[in-house]
Formats: C-alpha cells, structure tokens, sequence
C-alpha cells in the first residue's frame, strides 16, 4: 500500500511547515486529490492514524477534497467536467483535450497551534 508512504512523504512536509511556523501541534491537514492521482482516498485516511503516531501532528485529522476532473477542448476551447474513463469534451464531443485538473496531490492547508 503506496498510501502509507505518501502520509510518511505528507507528513515530513507538514512538520517542516510547523518548524517554520513555531508550531506546538497540527490540528488538522487539508488534503486535495483527483481521482486520477493514483491515490485511494479512503486507503489514504486508514494509512494516516499509524502514520501520524509519534509525530507534531499525532492528533490531526487528515480533511480530503475530493477534486473533479476537467478538461479544456483544444477545438472549441470549451472547460468541462468530464469522468476518469471518458476524456472528451462535454460541449462538442471532441477528444482534443488537455487536462486541467483531476490528476493532483496536493497539500492545501495546514492548521496549527503556535507559541504565544
């Protein structure tokens, strides 16, 4: 299970953002995956209480949002909302499309409690 090791990998970021801040502890980690990420968010929130334990943010709690998937068509500039297995466009049809989001990991916000 690679979710366990992308915790261990959000994790060390986070502390690092709580060293900076002069953090006493993490109260909560926002989270934003697309479903083309790779990453099961439901394996992702089993992995993180054991990979929280011993760390600035053993009490957290990991916030996931779920992202769309979204393309823009390259034939009529169109941005839509699309599925994982249907890339097309949602206005012409056309499968000329870039993606714009759906496919990212990526660490929000951190919320924390600082020294006074």
């Amino acid at each position: 299970m690679h979710e366990l090791s992308i915790c261990q990998s959000l994790l060390d970021q986070v502390n690092n953002i709580a060293v900076e801040h002069h953090a006493t502890s993490v109260e909560k980690i926002f989270l934003q995956v697309g479903p083309l990420s790779g990453v099961e968010p439901e394996l992702l929130q089993s992995a993180f209480p054991i990979a929280r334990a011993d760390t600035i943010a053993a009490e957290a709690e990991l916030v996931i949002q779920q992202m769309p998937i979204q393309v823009r068509c390259k034939t009529c500039h169109a941005e839509t909302s699309v599925t994982a297995n249907r890339l097309l466009c949602g206005e012409c049809g056309d499968w000329k499309t870039e993606l714009l989001s759906g496919d990212e990991l990526l660490l929000g916000r951190v919320e924390m409690l600082t020294e006074q």
